[in-house]
């Protein structure tokens, strides 16, 4: 975990919410030069940091809320650090807590050079990646009304429907599917609300296509050389990570990306496996994917696959897979080199 090591004349803690928040500002020695509940309007954090804005550096945890906080520090030449949130344990398992302890807390983190760095996600692809998560939440909800319609086929014919619901025509023939004319309205519903959905998907992966070719054209052409990786893989991956260059290794990016699995230690035992839930869960979920695409589409890798599957399981031969991909990514957007089926199947 990266901590936030630079020294500064105030340090400013703010407990942020979405209509107030708690701000607690202090001098390098520890002196608390102000306290204050306040709304969470730029207009009021102006005037509080005012008389300090000689030489400040404001932080505050990671929360939904926090990026028009981190805009305004820019557009002032403010230092802003983002705490991470499930790192910051000095202020999740306090004994005492409430948004006023909270604020000096960060502050203190601050000043004592141990607040655990978030990302603070460049406002000029930010609100693509948010609309790319949207995108993936639509996906589910299209896939719960898939689901429910199969469902219905099982409660009212005792089968499945004979072929996939995706294809279109094939959800046109099923007007008269049901004989009860409830049953079909309900069927008539889901097809509605499919077909909706797929006219949603196809604006918003069109819109965020469009962005990432005037974002990042070169890393989705390096995504896409790898086979197993399309459109909307290569668009997650490139999102969530910004850039490669953020992460100084490639186990950085791999432990960001969720890929291997931590561990407790002490004096030399384990003891327990550490926070899986520290991490990307859309990029973990991205390189799981296209652990199951590689075996379908690169039949070399799928013969090593089988071999470390009689080695170590399946599930950890899918997970080892899937880690290996993730450096396989690091390294292709790292050196700018696309995908080379001979370096892949040597690496272990």
């Amino acid at each position: 975990m990266t901590l936030y090591t630079t020294s500064h004349k105030y340090y400013c803690g703010i407990d942020l919410h979405t209509k107030v928040m708690y701000v607690s500002i202090m001098d390098h020695n520890g002196t608390e030069l102000l306290h204050k509940n306040m709304p969470s309007t730029a207009e009021h954090l102006t005037r509080a940091i005012a008389p300090f804005r000689e030489d400040i550096v404001i932080g505050c945890e990671c929360i939904f809320t926090w990026y028009w906080l981190s805009d305004f520090c820019s557009s002032h030449n403010i230092p802003f650090v983002l705490g991470h949130a499930l790192a910051m344990s000095a202020i999740h398992k306090s004994k005492h807590k409430n948004d006023s302890a909270d604020s000096r807390t960060i502050c203190n983190l601050l000043r004592t050079k141990y607040l655990p760095i978030g990302y603070d996600y460049p406002q000029r692809m930010r609100a693509t990646r948010d609309l790319m998560r949207r995108r993936m939440e639509i996906m589910h909800m299209r896939s719960d009304i898939l689901s429910h319609t199969q469902t219905l086929s099982y409660i009212y014919h005792g089968e499945r429907l004979k072929k996939k619901l995706r294809v279109q025509s094939y959800r046109e023939s099923l007007d008269n599917h049901f004989s009860d004319p409830i049953a079909q309205l309900s069927l008539d519903v889901d097809r509605l609300l499919i077909a909706q959905y797929d006219k949603t998907l196809a604006l918003l992966e069109d819109e965020i296509t469009r962005q990432a070719n005037d974002h990042d054209p070169q890393s989705i052409k390096l995504l896409r050389s790898i086979p197993g990786i399309g459109k909307i893989l290569s668009l997650v991956i490139l999102y969530e990570m910004n850039t490669v260059h953020r992460f100084p290794t490639v186990q950085k990016f791999i432990s960001y990306s969720r890929l291997i699995t931590p561990r407790h230690e002490s004096d030399g035992k384990k003891i327990g496996n550490g926070n899986k839930k520290i991490g990307n869960r859309y990029l973990r979920w991205a390189f799981g994917e296209l652990a199951v695409l590689t075996l379908r589409f690169n039949e070399q890798a799928r013969h090593a696959h089988k071999r470390l599957v009689e080695k170590k399981g399946k599930q950890k031969a899918l997970s080892m897979l899937a880690a290996h991909l993730g450096r396989t990514v690091y390294f292709i957007l790292k050196t700018e080199t696309p995908f080379s089926q001979e370096r892949f199947m040597k690496t272990p």
